[in-house]
């Protein structure tokens, strides 16, 4: 017996070391403690002795000698990796190479450095940079009445010129160029502050600052095509779309049959060496008005005029609009929400080559340029609008729970209206501090492409939930669209942004996870291209500093379950500590459970998409949960945002859980399923999300315009109280506000039958009689009366306006 357990004991001490990276010294140092075990109780007898000593020190060689290793395991180990690696396309590929790893790695690694979150710097907006915010970007969307553009049918010629004047278009072009040149933090800010007022105002301004001509001539232009260019759509003369979408291609964007053919030809009166450009593409956002086309399709070189490959591949190059064979100008209607997006189609189109983005020799480089630029791009148009449809559906719904009472009460005093009210509140916290985070990263020159998608993806689910809460609490003030109603039509935009820059379902599925699992785990990709390129030694290093991994997590994963938050130091005090700790012990299961994911199903991973959805919802939540700690953290852990912050926190951990969870129940081999849930999750799940208390902490703080609700809701268009949606709520609320100090005393002069329950005059004039309330706190609660009155009512039309409204 206390052989066996000496035996455990070096066994032990062989998987720590190894975890640590000396599997070899684990080896010698376990056999010597059996050894020196032996020797003392037993006086070593010869042949045990020997067979011990003898198995250890085979051992030690077999793992501890590398030229021992690689010859023994690792040509083998590589020969087994190989055949359940599965084949890569060259567009998956060029996606895999394209941007880089960041926090996403960190997270992967199940061990993060929290210190070099903390200490990351996130730049704030340059003083030029926030006077854009507050002017120009404030005026806008002053221009942009939602329910004005939606009955008109487009934005204004004012909005339109005001946008191509003061630099809308051109806000990521340089100065040199005559644009803007702002950070991805100020071009984030002004669409939160559009997206507040008018999501077709957003949508006009995001596509040309997103992907598409400016930003793939930023990139890849040749000199002479970022100087004839770029100070034109910096200044609004060009107006520019990106065509990509076909019947046939959307999220499989590479499928794509839109073609080129090099051939000679005539333009302008010249002939040159060109291409022949046939196209039929849908959806392309400001199309119908489009100047420029920018424009992909997949170029062929039959006749071999440009070199030896005819098939060339994915190419992108700009097309005037007024080309001979272009055809613009249909517009489709996205659910009501009148951005210009429409069709466009090109038949026998003649261009240069020189028309190529980045010139010929940029032909074919189509794909892998679109795929950088996505890396960054994904992570600042689409979180922003959903940041801005956020904070603006927390600001509505707090005025009108404040504001509109049943029974006697406040609505948002009801428990079931603030479980609506902290969801808002903690989900808009929480992907604002992904949005902060993320860009933060993009503007320290990071191009993090799964952290991206992760913002993509998420801040949009986020936001249906929350537009879908507001709805909730709002009842027919919902639902009655007009000048009143400030969330209908975000409600009806909420599909497309969860459709565009490529749709929920797959970025979930196949990007998040399905890409994160090799560009972010410290050794898979290492361990690909060394397969690839049969280099025996550098997957000797990457293969065992992946086992090696495997085990340092499993025994963190243990460890952290039992010894619970004391088991991991925190870089902070206060409210935010023990988060950290937990937010580690999830991320070493998470980790743990992406290796056994990997290493059960190999290439088969790639088609069990329930499998790698649940896996990318915990990475997502890793992710969601560090920014809500970083931003807590970079604003000095102030008060108003504690309750959000533990909100969003726990919110963040209790999703990362059930992903593990639901991951583990439906993991094919189900033996590793248990051994891993021993390690991951011995106790069952922990995390339970956020308690009532803590609900009610964050919906209250929504409420009677309180600190909390203004520290939320800052980045948005806040307009007068002569507005008829939201500033006549904001203006109700302060008038509720005010007067519930003279209320208060009302209903307790009540309760103790001082006054007499009558119509509300008479009540008022007995109080005031009875010197109950002032005749000053008497008007103060008969304007509240009225603008209450006001602040509920809902928009109705006569038949002739209706019938306007219809077209």
């Amino acid at each position: 017996m206390i052989f066996a357990l000496v035996i455990v004991l070096a066994l032990l001490v062989i998987v720590a070391l190894t975890a640590l990276g000396r599997g070899w010294f684990g080896w010698v140092l376990g056999g010597a403690i059996v050894i020196a075990w032996w020797k003392w109780k037993l006086g070593a007898p010869p042949t045990p002795f020997w067979i011990v000593a003898g198995t250890f020190a085979f051992f030690a060689l077999l793992f501890g000698v590398r030229p021992v290793r690689r010859l023994v395991i690792s040509g083998f180990a590589m020969k087994l990796v190989s055949g359940a690696l599965p084949k890569m396309s060259e567009t998956e590929r060029a996606a895999l190479d394209a941007g880089t790893v960041w926090w996403d790695a960190e997270l992967f690694s199940g061990s993060p450095r929290w210190k070099r979150l903390i200490d990351f710097q996130v730049a704030a907006l340059s003083s030029e940079e926030r006077l854009f915010v507050d002017g120009p970007a404030h005026e806008l969307a002053a221009m942009c009445p939602e329910h004005e553009i939606a009955t008109r049918g487009d934005l204004s010629e004012k909005a339109w010129q005001f946008l191509r004047s003061k630099g809308f278009m051109g806000m990521i072009i340089p100065k040199s160029y005559g644009g803007l040149g702002f950070s991805a933090a100020a071009n984030s800010a002004v669409i939160v502050k559009l997206s507040s007022r008018s999501v077709t105002a957003a949508v006009s301004v995001m596509v040309p600052n997103s992907l598409g001509p400016a930003e793939l001539l930023l990139h890849y232009g040749t000199d002479e095509q970022k100087n004839f260019w770029l100070p034109r759509l910096a200044n609004g003369t060009e107006v520019p779309c990106f065509a990509l979408t076909e019947p046939g291609a959307g999220s499989d964007a590479a499928s794509i049959t839109s073609s080129g053919v090099v051939c000679r030809g005539t333009f302008e009166g010249r002939e040159v060496l060109g291409m022949r450009l046939d196209w039929s593409k849908r959806y392309i956002t400001l199309a119908p008005m489009a100047t420029v086309l920018g424009l992909a399709f997949k170029l062929r070189d039959p006749d071999r005029l440009l070199g030896s490959e005819p098939e060339l591949g994915i190419t992108c190059a700009l097309i005037p609009a007024t080309t001979p064979g272009v055809e613009i100008g249909k517009r489709h209607d996205p659910l009501g929400v009148p951005f210009m997006n429409g069709p466009t189609e090109g038949h026998g189109v003649f261009v240069p080559l020189d028309f190529i983005i980045g010139g010929p020799k940029r032909a074919g480089h189509g794909w892998r340029m679109l795929m950088q630029c996505l890396s960054a791009g994904r992570g600042v148009s689409l979180p922003a609008l959903s940041v801005g449809a956020s904070q603006l559906a927390a600001r509505v719904v707090g005025s009108h729970a404040s504001v509109r009472e049943q029974f006697g009460m406040q609505i948002g005093r009801f428990e079931g209206v603030e479980e609506k009210l902290a969801r808002i509140g903690g989900l808009t916290y929480l992907i604002d501090s992904g949005r902060k985070l993320t860009l933060g990263a993009i503007d320290a020159g990071e191009k993090p492409s799964v952290v991206t998608a992760i913002m993509k993806a998420y801040a949009t689910e986020a936001m249906r939930s929350v537009i879908n809460d507001a709805m909730d609490v709002l009842g027919g003030n919902g639902i009655c669209l007009g000048p009143r109603n400030v969330l209908g039509n975000a409600y009806a935009a909420i599909p497309i942004g969860i459709t565009v820059e490529g749709a929920n379902i797959l970025t979930r599925t196949m990007i998040v996870f399905g890409q994160g699992a090799i560009r972010c785990h410290p050794f898979v990709q290492t361990e690909m291209r060394a397969v690839d390129e049969r280099n025996v030694v550098t997957f000797d290093e990457a293969f065992f500093g992946h086992v090696n991994l495997v085990f340092k997590n499993g025994a963190r994963s243990l460890l952290f379950s039992v010894g619970g938050r004391h088991a991991v130091g925190a870089p902070v005090s206060g409210a935010a500590r023990p988060y950290y700790a937990r937010l580690e012990r999830l991320s070493s299961g998470f980790s743990l459970c992406a290796d056994f994911a990997m290493a059960t199903l190999g290439g088969q991973l790639k088609r069990k998409e329930n499998l790698c959805g649940r896996l990318a919802d915990a990475l997502a939540h890793l992710y969601l949960g560090s920014a809500v700690l970083k931003r807590y953290y970079d604003a000095g852990s102030p008060d108003r945002e504690t309750a959000c912050m533990r909100w969003a926190a726990e919110f963040a951990l209790e999703r990362t859980e059930r992903a593990l969870d639901e991951f583990l129940h439906n993991l094919p081999n189900r033996p590793a399923a248990w051994l891993v849930r021993g390690l991951v999750l011995p106790f069952g799940r922990c995390e339970h999300g956020p308690s009532d208390r803590r609900q009610s902490e964050v919906a209250r703080g929504l409420l009677d315009d309180r600190p909390e609700r203004v520290s939320l809701t800052a980045g948005i268009f806040s307009p007068p109280s002569s507005d008829p949606g939201l500033g006549r709520l904001d203006a109700a609320l302060a008038d509720v506000v005010a007067a519930a100090g003279a209320r208060a005393k009302l209903k307790d002069a009540a309760r103790q039958k001082k006054l007499a329950a009558q119509g509300s005059t008479e009540l008022l004039d007995a109080a005031v009689a009875a010197g109950i309330v002032t005749a000053e706190e008497r008007a103060l609660v008969e304007r509240a009366e009225r603008s209450r009155a006001d602040a509920v009512a809902v928009d109705a039309f006569t038949p002739e306006e209706y019938a306007a409204r219809r077209g």
